[in-house]
């Protein structure tokens, strides 16, 4: 039992995908294994035996090993930084590196994303980051401005599920089409790119996105994916 927890390779047929997966198995598996020697009891009665039961007090020492050695995880909200900033790197929110891409009308690409669902034609509106439960409740309170398309960093969807459906358009920078922010906004009728990768938009910002192109196809080859864009329109509702 010993060996298998130590050397995973020589009993689990598919290594994990992540070293921080690795991680938290081989340490399962050690404490699994140290717990089951201490006892002397056989597999059969520890396996039924509620006093070697794993605790979150043991998962929760596993993880503060693992931020121990300096690593941190990847954030899926601004939610998260805000109450464990101690788990977390920062977030890159909205950047700009300076390198700028055109479209055929000579339009700066600000994003490209997977979109969920295609409808007839693209949509235009004003960016607006919404990455706070504050946030979110001055525009349930108030009301959603019109034309606002959502810049989120929620692929859960829950933090915006109140005033979702008076989006004009999504864009979700985690997730995949498959995401429950994804799923939500198919049900809702609200065009949404996941997965969205941003250079160069500002909250405010007058955009166009291509909702119009295909959805993504989770199961096709990469290469034969094509990501929608997100063009910024210069002129009225353009951050300065």
């Amino acid at each position: 039992m010993t060996n298998l927890a130590m050397q995973p390779e020589e009993k689990w047929s598919k290594s994990a995908m992540t070293t921080t997966v690795e991680f938290f198995h081989s340490g399962l598996r050690r404490l699994v294994a140290e717990r089951l020697a201490t006892s002397g009891k056989t597999w059969e009665e520890a396996v039924v035996d509620p006093d070697l039961e794993l605790t979150t007090a043991d998962f929760q020492a596993l993880e503060q090993a693992l931020l121990d050695t300096g690593y941190l995880f990847e954030a899926s909200a601004q939610i998260s930084l805000t109450e464990n900033p101690d788990k977390y790197r920062p977030l890159e929110q909205l950047s700009d590196s300076g390198v700028e891409i055109k479209d055929e009308q000579g339009r700066r690409v600000v994003g490209t994303g997977a979109n969920v669902f295609k409808i007839d034609s693209d949509v235009i509106g004003i960016a607006r980051l919404i990455s706070t439960v504050e946030t979110v409740m001055d525009m349930l309170v108030n009301g959603v401005p019109e034309n606002t398309i959502a810049v989120i960093d929620d692929s859960g969807g829950t933090l915006t599920a109140p005033i979702l459906e008076h989006f004009a358009g999504v864009v979700c920078m985690g997730g995949t089409v498959r995401s429950h922010l994804g799923i939500l906004t198919r049900e809702y009728s609200v065009p949404c790119l996941m997965d969205v990768q941003l250079d160069g938009l500002h909250d405010g910002d007058r955009i166009q996105v291509e909702y119009s192109q295909l959805p993504m196809d989770v199961y096709a080859e990469s290469h034969a994916q094509v990501r929608a864009r997100i063009v910024k329109i210069e002129g009225e509702g353009n951050a300065q």
